[in-house]
């Protein structure tokens, strides 16, 4: 029997809040773009992996946005352009390496 469970779920927070927030918002930060981008950037090139990448309320983590998170892994991260996501994808989905430089610190 098939295991169909994903390993990995990415929540990529796509939140909009007032203009002039406080906190600011990752949907003001083009997380929108960008969670579209990995969604797709993943299925094309994670083929060995059940992946899946969310779309996300906020997960109150504004200021470092736009911000994500992997479960069970438990790693949050702020991406800022293709480039982040790409490395996600790259070292964190494929390879099991977290990618340190993209890490909001708690």
């Amino acid at each position: 029997m098939t295991n169909k469970f994903f390993e990995r779920h990415v929540f990529f927070c796509t939140n909009q809040r007032p203009d002039g927030h406080e906190k600011g918002c990752c949907a003001s930060k083009k997380s929108v773009l960008l969670r579209a981008y990995m969604k797709k950037k993943t299925k094309e090139i994670v083929t060995d992996k059940k992946i899946r990448i969310n779309a996300s309320g906020c997960l109150d983590h504004c200021e470092f946005g736009p911000t994500m998170v992997i479960y069970p892994d438990n790693i949050w991260y702020t991406c800022k352009s293709e480039r982040d996501v790409d490395l996600v994808i790259n070292e964190h989905l494929i390879n099991d390496r977290v990618v340190e430089n993209l890490l909001i610190k708690k």
